[in-house]
């Protein structure tokens, strides 16, 4: 392998575990919140075996909004919304605040999710 190629392929590994900080979107932090507030939203529309239509008549929408939701559409969601939808969908939303601890620079918003015995925690810096 050329040298070339080889600090091609190093850079290209580096990551900052927010796919959305190393696109350079402007709110990353706040889009991988959403997305995974999709992905506990999408868990449960799953679960539940439930059709578009049906989630859209639950959450007083429309087909389309629904599938734009499942399509991942961030833009037209805040965090807001899609934690309601969480709990119109039967889901406790329980949001937690502490003190950052002092060995890290920035502050983290993270969506902790647990179901049937899967846990994850996604957190993402804060630039405030």
């Amino acid at each position: 392998m050329k040298n070339k190629e080889k600090k091609e392929e190093l850079e290209l590994g580096k990551t900052s575990n927010n796919v959305f900080e190393d696109l350079g979107l402007e709110n990353p932090e706040e889009d991988l919140a959403k997305s995974n507030l999709i992905v506990e939203i999408a868990r449960v529309i799953r679960g539940k075996k439930l059709t578009q239509s049906q989630v859209a008549e639950i959450l007083s929408v429309s087909q389309p909004r629904v599938s734009s939701l499942i399509s991942g559409n961030l833009d037209l969601f805040s965090i807001d919304m899609l934690m309601n939808f969480l709990k119109i969908l039967g889901q406790d939303v329980e949001i937690s605040v502490r003190p950052k601890p002092k060995n890290r620079k920035h502050a983290h918003l993270s969506v902790v999710s647990f179901t049937e015995n899967i846990s994850f925690s996604i957190a993402a810096n804060s630039r405030s």
